[in-house]
């Protein structure tokens, strides 16, 4: 099994951060890679088992399932049902957690899953630094770090 995790420091309160990410159908707001989103079956974006179907800006599609959303621990799991990417057993997880010297918020995004041996080195790298090291920078400049 493949893992992958990147850590960054946002400077905005949890609060704030989780105020942008916590919509399972938001992608598009804050990810710069998403170019449209959409809830299957007009489920509510914060219902646990619902499915977010996605387009990427250079045309992938993907569909992931929303497995846990938690406000209390500021953080969500899903996992992809569909994607070009190649992968199996896909669950991720981004999770916030304050930083109380200074205000900001400490922004984890795990993931584990499997692929063929000779694309894992290429897929960690594309999810690590392209996806969820993308996705942090995007908040980052949102909220003006």
């Amino acid at each position: 099994m493949a893992e992958v995790y990147v850590s960054s420091v946002i400077g905005a309160s949890a609060e704030s951060v989780w105020a942008r990410i916590r919509d399972f159908n938001g992608l598009p707001n804050w990810h710069p890679a998403i170019a449209e989103s959409r809830i299957e079956g007009g489920a509510p974006p914060d219902q646990v088992g619902c499915v977010r179907a996605f387009h990427t800006k250079d045309g992938g599609f993907i569909r992931e399932k929303l497995l846990a959303l938690s406000d209390f621990d500021f953080a969500v799991t899903y996992s992809i049902l569909e994607s070009p990417m190649g992968v199996e057993d896909y669950i991720a997880t981004i999770k916030l957690t304050p930083v109380t010297d200074g205000g900001g918020t400490f922004a984890e995004w795990s993931a584990e899953f499997n692929c063929p041996p000779e694309r894992e080195a290429e897929l960690l790298d594309f999810i690590g630094n392209g996806v969820f090291q993308g996705g942090f920078d995007a908040l980052k400049q949102h909220f003006g770090g």
